[in-house]
């Protein structure tokens, strides 16, 4: 399941990209297949890390990738152990919800980023995420720890002020809104429900097969219903 949209990023032969909080590597992954990337995946997770390795080094078994380079680092976002202004991309999807200090965090993925690089920064809309968190008491503990919801703008705002121009936004993964809306009611933690396990395996089945019937009902909703809000942002230039 890949938020960010790798084509209005014009990554070059070379560049480095650090998927910061890359969980089991599914950005880490998608940018290893851009042409010459040199990408770095990051978490504090060793489980999550583990499964990012297995899925790299298949993607090299199938030679699925642009011929770059790939490693891994465990790292906290809000003290990362890279030199300043040493990525030309950074990804940031679907972590800071999970951060109390999340200035901090915001100002170490531009620390590390070069002048004048994109920044994307993906998090959890505000209605479905404010939706989810009104049907459960359990939710916003059970995802790994949600400590707020964003708005869109106020978003922009902070990550501008910490030294970033905003370019542009879209919003993904319509069809798994009502996925955790679903969830949230029977019980987020709950492995029972037959509506949860049959609305998963068609998830499932749209993230493997991609059908052109369920990119398209993701489309057409992504503007109303989108899970995520994704943010394009530039790292302002140094005087």
């Amino acid at each position: 399941m890949i938020t960010v949209d790798f084509s209005r990023l014009a990554v070059q032969p070379g560049d480095r990209v650090l998927d910061i909080g890359c969980g089991s590597g599914r950005h880490t992954c998608a940018a290893y297949r851009l042409k010459g990337a040199r990408v770095t995946g990051a978490d504090l997770n060793p489980k999550d890390l583990k499964e990012a390795r297995e899925r790299l080094n298949f993607h090299d078994r199938l030679g699925e990738h642009g011929g770059g380079t790939w490693s891994l680092s465990a790292a906290d976002v809000t003290c990362l152990p890279f030199p300043d202004a040493c990525f030309d991309l950074v990804v940031c999807s679907e972590v800071l919800e999970h951060i109390p200090d999340h200035e901090t965090a915001m100002r170490e993925i531009i620390r590390v980023l070069k002048p004048g690089k994109p920044l994307v920064v993906s998090v959890p809309r505000y209605l479905p995420e404010r939706i989810c968190w009104a049907l459960s008491d359990e939710y916003f503990n059970a995802n790994q720890g949600h400590v707020r919801i964003y708005r869109k703008n106020e978003l922009i705002d902070r990550l501008e002020r910490a030294g970033t121009h905003f370019l542009g936004h879209h919003y993904a993964h319509s069809i798994h809104a009502p996925y955790w809306w679903l969830k949230c009611f029977v019980g987020p933690t709950r492995t029972d429900s037959a509506a949860v396990n049959l609305y998963h395996r068609l998830l499932v089945w749209d993230i493997m097969e991609k059908p052109w019937v369920t990119r398209l009902i993701d489309r057409l909703f992504n503007p109303l219903l989108g899970k995520s809000v994704v943010l394009y942002l530039r790292k302002e230039q140094t005087l």
